[in-house]
């Protein structure tokens, strides 16, 4: 089977520092995230990586045209309205606010911090995948060691989990990327390609900003702006000698398995 590598950005609003009590304005979270978007999608350029950006609907009302740009490349999937808050009317609203700002179809989903959705509720506000689930444990903040690990369908609507690694399953995401060696994070990323044939894996635009003037944990904060540009540079050229990268759209329609009737 053709190994595929499904890369992902959250566009959002960088409100990660009040979940640790700094209260910032909405222009500033806007801000940030907009300098890191600007700082990675020339290197998808260079690289002619196609990707899924899963984006808030807030964030696409305030930065139209930058996200009908990227719509024209890659593909543009919900991250829900506002990625503070969260009501079920939210699901099928802001499907319709990126389908009108892009004049594109949008089929996926993915809940804000990885938070648990209701699949029959995804399915009825007009989506067919959703990538919303870290099958692994971290302390105050996933417990889903015991949850399928690789895509499947659930309620009719085709699931795509974060990568983990087989067995021990260490997650790909984020946190796992800025903390440990690049190494170590490529021979993880290399076994589970290998395993599963494909690798499902996210970042966020703000990472890519410098923000060490935030109060925030280290383990946040390190490698944020420029280095965390370079990392990833060096990572995505790694993986292209594996795999070959796909949107999540061309994922879900090429999966194997055949969706429920």
């Amino acid at each position: 089977m053709k190994k595929s590598v499904l890369l992902s950005f959250d566009i959002e609003e960088f409100d990660i520092p009040e979940e640790y009590g700094q209260i910032i304005d909405k222009k500033t979270q806007f801000e940030v995230s907009l300098q890191g978007l600007k700082s990675i999608l020339p290197l998808l350029e260079k690289l002619e990586i196609r990707v899924t950006f899963f984006v808030t609907a807030n964030f696409a009302i305030h930065h139209e045209e930058i996200i009908r740009e990227i719509s024209q490349k890659h593909e543009i999937a919900s991250h829900g309205f506002y990625h503070a808050s969260f009501s079920l009317e939210d699901l099928e609203k802001s499907r319709k606010t990126l389908e009108q700002i892009t004049n594109k179809s949008v089929i996926g989903f993915r809940m804000a911090r990885l938070r648990e959705v209701d699949d029959r509720e995804i399915r009825k506000a007009g989506y067919k995948y959703n990538s919303s689930m870290n099958p692994t444990y971290i302390p105050g903040r996933y417990n889903n060691f015991f949850k399928k690990r690789t895509a499947y369908y659930s309620n009719k609507v085709f699931n795509i989990p974060v990568s983990v690694t087989p067995r021990i399953r260490f997650p790909l995401f984020w946190l796992s990327f800025k903390n440990f060696p690049l190494f170590w994070i490529q021979f993880a990323s290399q076994i589970t390609l290998e395993n599963d044939s494909y690798l499902c894996i996210y970042f966020h635009p703000w990472e890519f900003t410098d923000i060490n003037k935030f109060q925030l944990p280290g383990f946040i904060k390190k490698r944020s702006g420029r280095e965390m540009v370079e990392r990833l540079e060096k990572y995505l050229i790694s993986l292209k000698t594996q795999g070959d990268f796909i949107t999540f759209s061309e994922f879900a329609n090429s999966y194997l398995l055949e969706a429920p009737r």
